[in-house]
């Protein structure tokens, strides 16, 4: 047995909240058209989705996840390490140091027209932003 899901991620108090939808196939738009259903706590809404797949053969117990997307990033900002510390702004100097600690390149956070509370989490390479 197979199962496909959309996963939402919202920001969240120290972690980022996730509900699970799902779905035929991995489609982002099938997952758009779900998004605005989304809501957690305080009424925070997704930064971003990704997909996920489970499986269970005939003689397992439960299921697993057999294989993750990427994750697909909603009006999102792409920030460069050098663009954080070229502003050098106080209220950043976590994000730079944990930046240089971590050797982080990019990092995303809320677009222009976000309608979520402030998210900031690393790119990877086989990340999308929406626009």
């Amino acid at each position: 047995m197979i199962k496909h899901f959309v996963r939402f991620f919202s920001p969240g108090t120290l972690l980022s909240e996730q509900t699970d939808k799902p779905v035929k196939k991995w489609d982002t738009k099938e997952a758009l058209k779900i998004l605005p259903n989304i809501e957690e706590r305080y009424g925070a809404k997704p930064y971003g989705f990704c997909f996920v797949t489970y499986a269970r053969g005939d003689e397992d117990l439960d299921s697993k996840q057999t294989a993750c997307s990427g994750m697909y990033y909603i009006d999102a900002k792409v920030e460069t390490y050098e663009e954080i510390v070229k502003r050098n702004l106080p209220e950043e100097d976590v994000l730079r140091s944990n930046m240089k600690i971590n050797e982080i390149k990019k990092v995303v956070t809320n677009g222009p027209n976000s309608k979520t509370y402030h998210f900031c989490v690393p790119l990877e390479d086989e990340d999308v932003i929406l626009s």
